[in-house]
C-alpha cells in the first residue's frame, strides 16, 4: 500500500526536500488519529468536483497548474523529539496513509522534525518550508495550531505571515463532542467526553479506560489494530479456541488490557482490499493464566477455519467486554472464553441489525 519511492495507487509520501509534488494546498498539523477534528481541517484542501472539472488529473495541466491536496505533518512527533522518549501513536504511518487516502488526500509530506526545524522562527518556517519547498497555494489549520521556535507562532500569526505571500489560510474552529455528533466551538472544555474538545489526547484517554464506543465516535470510525499474523504459543487451539497472534507496529497505541468484541477483516496480499471478514473476540494483554511475560494481541474468529499465518488483518474494536484476569486453570479460562463469545456475538449481531 505504501511506497516511499514512487507514486502508486495510494498516497504519495515524501519528505520536505525529496520527491515532492508541487504546488500544494496543505493541511498542516500532527494529525495522529486522523479523527473528526483533523478531518475538518483537511477538508478545505481536498479537490471538489468543480476543481476537478477544470483539471481532472495531475496530467491535465493545459488550463492551470495542478495543485496537489497535501497533508503536512512531522516525523518524529514533536513530543518525541523534545522528550527523547518514544511515543505510541493512534495511527502509525501505514494506517495514517490509509486513512488519508480514504479522505481523498493525494500527498503526505513528513517534515523531519529535528533541531534545525524546531529552531525556525515562524517567518522562516513559512518562507523556507511552505513557500520555497512546498510551493504552497492554500493552507488549512486548526484554531489551536502553533508553530515555529518554542511554539511562538499562532494560527493568527500564520494567517498574517502567509498573507504577505498571497497565501490564504483557513482557520478551522475547534470541534467539540456533544452527544453523538461533533460541533464547532471557540473554547476548550475537558469536563467530560460528552462536552469536550475532540483531540488525540482525549481519544487516548477513552481508549485507556476501555471506553471504545466514545473513542470510535471521536475518531469517526472504529479504532483499528492493523498487523500481520505470526506464530504464537498455540495454546488457544488446545482449549478449542484457536487465536491469531497479531504482530503490531511497535509504536501502535494499545487500549486497556482485556477482552473485546471485534470485527476482523482479512486483507489481500497485494493491497488493502478486504478479501473476507469475520466477527470475533480479541484479548489484549499479558495472558496471566499461562504466565505470559509480554503483551500480545490475539483474536479468535467465529466460524473460521483456515491458515491465517502471514495474513494481514484489520481488527476493529467494537466493545470492551472485561478486564484481563488470571484463572485458576485452563478449564476455567475456557469456560470464560465461551461466555465471552456468547456476549460478543449478541453485541455484534445486534449492532449489525441496527
Amino acid at each position: 500500500m505504501l511506497n516511499l519511492s514512487k507514486n502508486g495507487c495510494s498516497v504519495w509520501v515524501a519528505s520536505s526536500s525529496v520527491g515532492l509534488l508541487t504546488p500544494t494546498a496543505i493541511a498542516l498539523g500532527k494529525f495522529d488519529g486522523v479523527h473528526l477534528g483533523h478531518q475538518r481541517v483537511i477538508q478545505p484542501v481536498l479537490h471538489t468536483d468543480d476543481q476537478l472539472s477544470v483539471t481532472s488529473s495531475p496530467q491535465s495541466k493545459e488550463k492551470q497548474e495542478y495543485i496537489y491536496s497535501t497533508v503536512v505533518t512531522f516525523d518524529p512527533h514533536p513530543q518525541e523529539f523534545f522528550t527523547g522518549q518514544p511515543r505510541t501513536l493512534l495511527t502509525p504511518l501505514d494506517e495514517k496513509v490509509q486513512q488519508l487516502r480514504s479522505l481523498g488526500v493525494e500527498q503526505l509530506v513528513l517534515l523531519p522534525f529535528d533541531k534545525e526545524l524546531s529552531a525556525l522562527t515562524p517567518e522562516e518556517f513559512v518562507q523556507k518550508i511552505l513557500v520555497q519547498q512546498l510551493r504552497c497555494q492554500q493552507i488549512s489549520i486548526g484554531q489551536d495550531f502553533c508553530f515555529g521556535e518554542k511554539r511562538s507562532g499562532t494560527a493568527k500569526d500564520l494567517q498574517l505571515i502567509a498573507a504577505k505571500h498571497n497565501i490564504p489560510v483557513t482557520i478551522v474552529p475547534l470541534q467539540t463532542y456533544t452527544g453523538n455528533s461533533p460541533t464547532e466551538s471557540s473554547c476548550v472544555s475537558t469536563n467530560s467526553t460528552q462536552d469536550a474538545r475532540i483531540s488525540t489526547s482525549l481519544i487516548r484517554q477513552t481508549l485507556e479506560q476501555g471506553d471504545i464506543e466514545n473513542a470510535n465516535l471521536l475518531l469517526g470510525r472504529p479504532y483499528t489494530l492493523l498487523g500481520v499474523v505470526v506464530q504464537g504459543q498455540q495454546l488457544g487451539r488446545t482449549i478449542g479456541f484457536p487465536t491469531a497472534n497479531l504482530q503490531l507496529p511497535k509504536e501502535k497505541f494499545l487500549p486497556r488490557q482485556g477482552v473485546y468484541a471485534v470485527r476482523v477483516f482479512i486483507l489481500s496480499e497485494t493491497s488493502d482490499i478486504v478479501s473476507s471478514e469475520s466477527l470475533g473476540v480479541m484479548n489484549i494483554g499479558n495472558r496471566p493464566t499461562v504466565n505470559g511475560t509480554y503483551s500480545s494481541a490475539e483474536v479468535h474468529l467465529f466460524d473460521w477455519s483456515g491458515d491465517l499465518y502471514g495474513k494481514k488483518l484489520a481488527v476493529e474494536l467494537v466493545k470492551f467486554l472485561r478486564p484481563e484476569q488470571k484463572f485458576a486453570s485452563l478449564e476455567a479460562l475456557k469456560t470464560q472464553i465461551q461466555l465471552d463469545c456468547v456476549i460478543a456475538k449478541e453485541i455484534l449481531n445486534s449492532e449489525w441489525e441496527q
